[in-house]
């Protein structure tokens, strides 16, 4: 009779899993399973990639948006957020302290927009950081959904990662959390995913763990929508209400935080013994939950640490939840803090490299 344990140990070394074997590691809570679970993500980690943690110095351009979606604390509804956008000469500040500091990355985040006033300047900024770092800095940008010579333009100025988090990948559960217009379309998003591929990116999308109407089937679709488009990186994070959004109301049917957490960790561990050269993120709301969540999320197989480098003065209005984290740390005290971090996780910080996908550069040789 095969126990508890060595079902556990099957599925874990097992060269292909099945839906149900995923499932069944996502459903895991006794801490002596989950840390089975833990300690196989870190070891596939640690043969495919290594101890390296790579950064990425994260700058909140503007938290103007033109989408309304119902989780969002930026979205355009919300009459309570203060509304900004950060000078060019700020950014390229920020772009100088990351290059100073040695971090290889940086992130361009913001709200997402399409005219062609706004996307024409985020081209001038990335050629502008290319420029001032000697085309050392490896550029990531999250900016949502775009037209294809968009893209390609900001590819062609030098950005070469790109993240579009496809929030929820079960198109009835997309709906219930966007509203019902043209500004929210699941198939869009897709399209748009598959023309940052098509044109060379490496392409990052991600999920929120714990929402509303969410059963753990759906995490399961999610974990095999990352595999069947073979993303080469992953932004996710157990989903955080935010007061001055409409999902808000539903907060009481929710699992608890922590609940969401260690959902969060197992979906990561899950992650990285399903996509094992794959880079994966320890997000900032593993840390609003934990103080040590993304600690934590390196120990479950997380490789990718976005320090942020935005100016104090605008992160407090950059809210997609609440209980942000850090939002009054300067960015030298979070640098050595997460350095102090990683280091009691027991990894590295890879300083001057700009980390790319092992899995992109697989996935470039098989075309």
């Amino acid at each position: 009779m095969e126990t508890i344990t060595n079902k556990i140990e099957n599925i874990l070394y097992k060269s292909e899993l099945t839906r149900s074997d995923l499932k069944y590691m996502l459903l895991l809570t006794e801490p002596a399973d989950r840390k089975q679970l833990f300690e196989r993500a870190y070891q596939i980690k640690e043969e495919l990639i290594g101890k390296k943690v790579y950064y990425r110095g994260l700058i909140e351009f503007s938290n103007i948006c033109s989408k309304d979606c119902l989780y969002c604390g930026i979205r355009r509804s919300n009459k309570n957020n203060d509304l900004y956008e950060i000078t060019d000469d700020e950014v390229i500040e920020a772009v100088k302290y990351a290059m100073d500091a040695r971090f290889g990355s940086v992130v361009i985040q913001a709200g997402e927009r399409s005219n062609k006033k706004h996307t024409r300047h985020i081209t001038s900024l990335i050629r502008r950081i290319k420029e001032i770092s000697n085309g050392n800095a490896g550029i990531t940008l999250s900016l949502g959904e775009q037209d294809e010579l968009t893209y390609r333009e900001w590819f062609e100025a030098g950005a070469h990662r790109y993240l579009l988090r496809i929030e929820v990948s079960n198109p009835e559960l997309y709906v219930k959390l966007h509203p019902n217009n043209k500004m929210h379309d699941f198939q869009q998003r897709l399209r748009c995913l598959q023309m940052i591929k098509d044109i060379g990116y490496q392409v990052g999308t991600g999920v929120m763990i714990g929402l509303p109407f969410q059963t753990i089937d759906d995490l399961v679709d999610d974990l095999m929508f990352m595999k069947d488009f073979d993303v080469d990186m992953v932004g996710m994070g157990p989903y955080i209400e935010h007061p001055d959004t409409p999902l808000y109301q539903y907060r009481k049917t929710l699992l608890p935080r922590k609940g969401r957490f260690n959902l969060a960790l197992n979906m990561i561990a899950t992650l990285r013994i399903l996509m094992k050269d794959i880079n994966i993120a320890s997000t900032t709301a593993l840390q609003a939950i934990d103080p040590l969540g993304r600690e934590k999320g390196l120990k479950a197989g997380a490789n990718i640490i976005m320090p942020n480098i935005t100016p104090c003065r605008y992160r407090k209005d950059y809210q997609l939840y609440e209980d942000k984290p850090c939002v009054n740390e300067n960015p030298d005290d979070c640098k050595d803090c997460l350095e102090k971090r990683i280091g009691f996780a027991g990894d590295i910080v890879a300083y001057d490299e700009w980390g790319d996908s092992r899995h992109f550069e697989r996935r470039m040789l098989r075309k």
